[in-house]
């Protein structure tokens, strides 16, 4: 598997309750500051409108343990887009990103 889906350290910045990884795509808005963060990818998806976890998970038995101890799923933790408007996914999909 990816080695995006295991535990990592990533600059990222805390943004609307999402933790948003720091990249040329996803830079720094004024005011906010990078902290380097253990994460993992719970999808290798689109870097602007997908985001890391915070996990410890460095093997898959991990992941799983860290899953069914969470109280949100990971999905609502990650996406970027139901953060911009309920229609967010829905305009994708009209644009032809999926």
């Amino acid at each position: 598997l990816p080695s995006l889906y295991y535990t990592h350290k990533r600059e990222a910045v805390e943004r609307k309750g999402l933790l948003v990884p720091v990249t040329d795509l996803t830079p720094l808005k004024a005011g906010e500051t990078a902290e380097l963060r253990d994460v993992r990818f719970r999808t290798v998806g689109d870097i602007t409108c997908t985001c890391p976890v915070e996990s410890v998970g460095a093997s898959a038995a991990d992941i799983v343990i860290e899953t069914l101890a969470a109280d949100v799923s990971e999905r609502g933790a990650t996406r970027m887009d139901d953060k911009t408007s309920e229609a967010s996914m829905e305009k994708r999909k009209k644009d032809g990103y999926f």
